[in-house]
C-alpha cells in the first residue's frame, strides 16, 4: 500500500533486547536506520554495537545498532521518530510513563509485543494518535544476549494505527519496515489478528510453562492435547461473545498451526526457567476479564493463570 505522507523517520528507538526486540532492531539497522536499542540490564545490549546483533535459524545474518542505553529517559537524547516497545507486556505502564516525559507531537510509539491491550495501555498515557499496535509472525528464543534463534518467520506482519488520523503515517511505517526486509502490511483489522494470535498464546504458553514441555511435545501427548483444545474452545467463545470475529474455521487452523511449531519453547516456558515474570495477565487473564464482561465463565483459562501464577511465587 502507497502511504502519501510526507514521514521520512531516520531514528528508530528499540525498547527491550529480548529475541522480539534484537530481531526488531537488527532488521532496522540493516537496512541502514539509525537504532537505538534499551534494556535495563545492560549485559542484553552490551554486544549490540559491536559484534551486533547475530540473527540465526529462520533468517542468517549480523548487525550492529547505533547505540545502546539502559533507560527509557535516556532515548530522549538520541532524539527518535519512532519507538518500537518490544518489552514483557508486564512492564509497558512504566515505560508508557518513561516516555511521556520526553514525547513530543509527530514521534509515534508502536507496541510490538504479546497480549491483548497492549496498545491501550500505551495510549492512556500518551493519547491513541501516537500508538499502533504490530503483530508478528516468527518464533524465536534468546540464546545468549544478542544472538537469537528464530525458529520461523512467517511473513507478514502487520500494523495499524489506533487513530485514524494517523493512518498515512502507519502506511508510510510498514514500507519503511518492509524495505529492511521485515515485511509489513497495513491493516484495518488488527484487534482481529492480536485476539487470534493471543488465542494461540494463551492455549500454548501457559501449558508449556505449567507442564516444562515443547509445543511439540504437548501437542503429540492427547492428555495435554485435550487441554489445549479446550482452552481453545473457551477463548473462542470469549472472542465471540465481545464481537471479535475470529471465522468459522479459526478452530481447525489454530491447532493445525500449534501442531507444525516443532519443539520450539514458548517465551512463557521460557521465563519460568530463568525466574522471571511472565506475561500471564496479558494473555489468560485478559480471556478471564473478557469473559467477566461477556458473563462468560473462563474455567481453563482461571486454571492456568492460577498455575502459573503459582510457578511465579516459587521464584527467588
Amino acid at each position: 500500500m502507497e502511504s502519501k505522507s510526507d514521514f521520512n523517520p531516520k531514528k528508530i528507538a528499540v525498547i527491550g533486547a529480548g529475541p522480539v526486540g534484537c530481531i526488531v532492531a537488527a532488521f532496522l539497522s540493516k537496512g541502514g536506520l539509525d537504532v537505538t536499542l534499551c534494556d535495563i540490564i545492560p549485559e542484553l545490549v552490551q554486544p549490540a554495537i559491536q559484534p551486533g546483533i547475530k540473527i540465526q535459524g529462520a533468517e542468517n545474518f549480523q548487525a550492529g545498532v547505533t547505540r545502546t542505553c539502559t533507560q527509557v529517559d535516556e532515548l530522549a537524547d538520541s532524539k527518535p521518530d519512532i519507538i518500537v516497545v518490544a518489552s514483557k507486556a508486564n512492564a509497558v505502564p512504566l515505560i508508557a510513563s518513561a516516555i511521556e516525559s520526553f514525547y513530543h507531537d509527530g514521534m509515534y510509539v508502536i507496541s510490538w509485543q504479546n497480549g491483548i491491550d497492549t496498545e491501550r495501555e500505551i495510549a492512556n498515557v500518551l493519547g491513541a494518535k501516537a500508538v499502533m499496535r504490530a503483530v508478528v509472525n516468527f518464533g524465536c528464543n534468546l540464546l545468549k544476549p544478542c544472538t537469537v534463534s528464530m525458529a520461523f518467520h512467517h511473513h507478514p506482519h502487520f500494523l495499524q494505527e489506533l487513530d485514524p488520523k494517523s493512518r498515512e503515517i502507519a502506511v508510510a511505517i510498514c514500507n519503511l519496515f518492509s524495505a529492511t526486509g521485515l515485511h509489513t502490511e497495513h491493516t484495518d483489522q488488527i484487534i482481529k489478528m492480536v485476539w487470534r494470535k493471543t488465542i494461540l498464546n494463551a492455549c500454548m504458553n501457559p501449558v508449556c510453562a505449567v507442564t516444562g514441555l515443547t509445543m511439540a511435545e504437548a501437542m503429540n501427548d492427547p492428555i495435554i492435547f485435550q487441554i489445549v483444545s479446550n482452552l481453545v474452545k473457551e477463548c473462542i467463545k470469549i472472542a465471540r461473545d465481545n464481537e471479535i470475529p475470529l471465522g468459522w474455521d479459526f478452530y481447525p487452523n489454530a491447532i493445525s498451526y500449534m501442531k507444525s511449531s516443532g519443539h520450539h519453547k514458548p517465551s512463557m516456558l521460557i521465563d519460568i526457567e530463568k525466574n522471571r515474570k511472565t506475561e500471564i495477565e496479558f494473555m489468560n487473564g485478559k480471556f478471564i476479564e473478557f469473559g467477566n464482561q461477556a458473563n462468560i465463565e473462563a474455567p481453563f483459562n482461571t486454571t492456568m493463570r492460577a498455575l502459573v501464577k503459582g510457578l511465579e511465587s516459587k521464584q527467588k
